[in-house]
């Protein structure tokens, strides 16, 4: 078993490995593994050119029939069943090259979002924090569909219109060896303004691609932020950025269209059309031809018209493929700094969290701030050690750094310089998902699912019996309103839980942690949406949780600070103070004037 060849936080196993050095052999390296629909494309488009051929071929032969001194008609029915026998084989082949191209097609998009998906699922948070969720979500359908498109009709007409172009040079010449001139000036014209119209197309179709990822990454944010525009009264502002974003779409298309419209291939043909009949003509005069050679020579050359009408946006789609493909591999072969370290450390978990001298700084905050010279760091010289057990109060205005804190611990994020260790090994050298799966964190801003409350609650222990979902809702105080629902704990709530308030979020988060039953736990903040009456019933929930595990709890409310065993107190990025809460109001002033203010 092989793996995806990405740099990515999370390896998914897979049983193929694509080559992503370039879209052109990213994409091969799907379709190779397709051969055989390959091999019946392949067939299909040499038999529907070729039997394509016969029909200006038995065309010319019953003219001379015809035009003999003694017409000769009994060999017009077997030229008439030949041609009409020779055409609906030609019609089964044709389906089964424009059935293979459409499977080709439907199976290499299939892979493409596969492969995607698991990508995105494998990058790190530094990753997922600096790329717009609208692009991503343009990259990963409208860029993908190119990629079928670019199959099916993109490459399956470029295949048969390759073969449709040679015919006439194969066969013009069992009449006169000179009717190849014709075809042949056609292919070497036709192949070098192609070639032309592709280099002059490729950053045109770039910029389709990426003005239509700029338009879907306002709409998202746009959509996500719909409350604050609306709050604000700038619905109008935010339909004219709309519009100038599908505006610049538009021109891209546009200027696509225009391109297209320049392009010579059918003045081309016409050429062809007029230089190759007039020679035919000529050696017509000349007694080297008859009529019915003339007819059919010239039936061959109509056989060009579908290679040249086709090229006019066959090659266009297979060039749009092509830029959906760069933005795909772009994403996917982003370097992500974390990796899974898949034989690193993996043991059941102590509970004990050491910070050794640690700065940390977000990639974003440190390129820009390096230009500006000043410090990156959102921390600085942080140093702490927390026994197993121990209960870790996090404090601190906000902007201090204590949720950037908590995150190097479960390793979304990498300490820019020092050590965080757990169990005495630094969490680089544990296996990520081992480390992960033992930490249990709850932010401020809960995400729940699009699902039912029972299957938000165990989606960090899939299969878990609904009397685990129970317990562990009871223990979070959220038992009795999920009952109060009509379906009770098949209740779909809607996306990110906006059909819930802000305690029952919060309250089922909780008891998804508690399912998971982990060794650290982490609240960031988590019961700030709880009213007062609550709040009792959930501190007495999260002191039993709390008990046999490691908890750190960012929080304001001192109700939950007071039974810390440590507090920690954080000043721009830098512990200001440590110890318990007795031991801080004595001698810390930062730690009481938090509680003053």
């Amino acid at each position: 078993m092989t793996t995806l060849s990405a740099p990515a936080e999370f390896s998914l196993q897979r049983p193929v490995t694509y080559d992503r050095t370039s879209p052109v052999r990213w994409i091969w390296s799907h379709a190779r593994r397709h051969g055989w629909i390959i091999v019946m494309m392949i067939l299909g488009a040499v038999g529907n050119a070729g039997l394509a051929a016969v029909v200006p071929v038995l065309t010319g032969d019953a003219f001379n029939a015809m035009l003999k001194p003694l017409p000769d008609t009994s060999v017009l029915l077997p030229l008439a069943l030949t041609i009409g026998i020779s055409q609906v084989i030609r019609g089964v082949l044709q389906l089964g090259r424009n059935f293979g191209a459409e499977l080709l097609a439907q199976r290499l998009e299939r892979q493409v979002r596969d492969e995607l998906y698991l990508s995105l699922l494998g990058k790190s948070m530094t990753f997922h924090s600096l790329q717009p969720v609208g692009d991503t979500m343009a990259r990963a359908t409208n860029d993908v569909r190119e990629i079928n498109f670019m199959f099916s009709p993109g490459i399956n007409l470029v295949v048969g219109s390759f073969i449709f172009i040679l015919m006439p040079i194969f066969v013009a010449g069992r009449y006169h060896p000179a009717l190849v001139l014709t075809p042949l000036v056609f292919i070497v014209l036709y192949f070098y303004f192609l070639s032309r119209y592709l280099k002059t197309l490729a950053p045109i179709t770039d910029e389709v691609r990426a003005s239509f990822g700029r338009m879907n990454t306002h709409l998202s944010e746009s959509l996500d932020g719909v409350e604050v525009v609306k709050g604000a009264s700038q619905e109008d502002a935010e339909v004219d950025r709309f519009v100038m974003n599908a505006s610049r779409v538009r021109d891209a298309f546009v200027k696509q269209g225009d391109l297209e419209g320049r392009y010579v291939a059918m003045l081309l043909l016409g050429s062809a059309y007029a230089f190759g009949l007039f020679h035919a003509l000529l050696l017509f005069r000349s007694g080297q031809l008859n009529l019915g050679d003339v007819v059919a020579y010239f039936g061959l050359l109509r056989l060009l018209e579908f290679p040249t009408f086709t090229s006019t946006f066959a090659y266009s789609q297979i060039s749009l493929g092509l830029s959906g493909a760069r933005r795909i591999l772009e994403l996917m072969n982003r370097e992500t700094k974390l990796d899974q370290n898949a034989q690193g450390y993996a043991q059941p978990m102590r509970g004990e969290v050491e910070f050794r001298n640690v700065d940390f700084a977000y990639p974003a905050l440190k390129n820009e701030r390096e230009k500006t010279g000043e410090s990156e760091n959102v921390l600085s010289s942080i140093s702490f050690k927390v026994k197993p057990g121990q209960t870790v109060a996090i404090v601190g205005q906000t902007g201090a750094g204590k949720t950037s804190l908590v995150k190097l611990i479960n390793r979304t994020y990498d300490a820019t310089r020092g050590e965080v260790l757990v169990d005495g090994v630094d969490v680089r050298d544990w296996n990520l998902a081992s480390l992960r799966s033992q930490i249990s964190m709850i932010e401020q801003d809960i995400f729940l699912f699009s699902r039912t409350v029972g299957e938000n609650i165990a989606f960090g222990k899939p299969g878990a019996a609904q009397s685990e979902i129970e317990a562990a809702a009871k223990s979070a105080q959220a038992d009795d309103f999920i009952r109060s629902f009509d379906k009770g704990y098949e209740t779909v709530v809607g996306e990110r839980g906006v059909t819930l308030s802000g305690g029952q979020r919060q309250r089922i988060a909780l008891a998804r942690a508690f399912l998971t039953d982990p060794h650290i736990l982490i609240l960031d903040d988590s019961t700030s949406a709880i009213d007062s009456a609550t709040e009792d019933k959930i501190q007495r929930a999260i002191a039993n949780a709390a008990r046999g595990r490691t908890t750190f709890i960012i929080t304001h409310r001192l109700s939950q600070i007071r039974w810390a065993d440590l507090i920690i107190v954080l000043r721009k990025g830098r512990i200001a103070a440590i110890g318990t809460h007795e031991e801080l109001m004595k001698t810390s002033q930062a730690y009481a004037r938090i509680f003053r203010e």
